[in-house]
């Protein structure tokens, strides 16, 4: 809640669609959901948080035009933005601080894609989607138990 409440107090528009919940919940739902934003908007940016962060960026990278990064330092935010535009913060909460996560998702949001010769990886990253994924994205809803 640190961080929601801090990205507010920016001004910045957010939804939370976490459990709030310390029960195991399937978060391949959650990952889902927010991929499917992201991919369906270039101008929507979503940020991920479960206890490593590996398994949300490991789901949410499974959708086409979705850059998810997992992050452990400003500097790692930073350069995730300014060298891969990523799209998708991934968190591990367990891992982190909540200083250290407000400190990255500042770097992550501030820092600017710098284009130029990082234009020719993201290219390859969009030949290889063109390739590999179909044109169906996986949109599940997420249980009411969940």
């Amino acid at each position: 809640m640190v961080l929601f409440n801090y990205l507010k107090g920016k001004g910045i528009d957010i939804e939370d669609i976490g459990t709030h919940s310390k029960d195991i919940v399937r978060y391949p739902y959650y990952a889902a959901k927010i991929a499917n934003e992201v991919a369906a908007s270039p101008m929507v940016r979503g940020i991920l948080i479960c206890s490593t962060g590996i398994g949300m960026s490991i789901v949410a990278n499974k959708f086409k035009g979705v850059r998810a990064a997992l992050c452990y330092s400003a500097y790692q935010g930073k350069m995730t933005s300014a060298h891969n535009n990523s799209n998708i913060l991934c968190l591990g909460g367990a891992c982190i601080s909540e200083m250290e996560a407000i400190e990255i998702v500042e770097a992550w949001l501030n820092a600017e894609y710098e284009g130029g010769r990082h234009d020719i990886s993201l290219g390859l990253i969009e030949d290889a989607e063109m390739t590999n994924f179909s044109t169906v994205q996986w949109k599940p809803t997420i249980p009411k138990d969940q």
